[in-house]
């Protein structure tokens, strides 16, 4: 059952393995914790911060990516929803939560906080 998560989830954990190598070559930080691959620094916060809603971190399969090392800790159970999210969803994710903010935003809600797949994770992580 195990395998067949990570299977589900392994096109959005390939998309996040993507800078990994260049991460380590930086000096970042790569390390596996309870199933998940975390990477901090590097390239990865140069990603993050490039981004409109400028996220501590971010979930692609079993990938987690953040800025540093102190906020993989801050984010580490919000994040853990969000690999439970992309082992439920699998390759559907990306699509899925792409379409949730569209439609928050379409309706004049915040497309990120408003999202489903957010609020879960806020609320069962914070």
């Amino acid at each position: 059952m195990v395998l067949l998560r990570y299977l589900w989830a392994l096109p959005n954990t390939l998309l996040g393995l993507v800078p990994v190598l260049i991460v380590q070559l930086q000096g970042g930080h790569v390390r596996r914790v309870e199933g998940v691959i975390e990477v901090a620094g590097g390239v990865v916060t140069l990603l993050l911060t490039a981004l409109p809603i400028k996220p501590l971190a971010m979930t692609l399969g079993h990938v987690v990516w953040a800025i540093d090392e102190p906020a993989l800790v801050r984010t580490r159970e919000h994040e853990r929803v969000h690999v439970r999210q992309y082992e439920r969803w699998g390759p559907l994710f990306l699509p899925a939560y792409l379409l949730a903010s569209l439609a928050m935003k379409l309706r004049g809600r915040d497309a990120y906080r408003d999202n489903p797949f957010e609020r879960e994770a806020y609320n069962k992580a914070g």
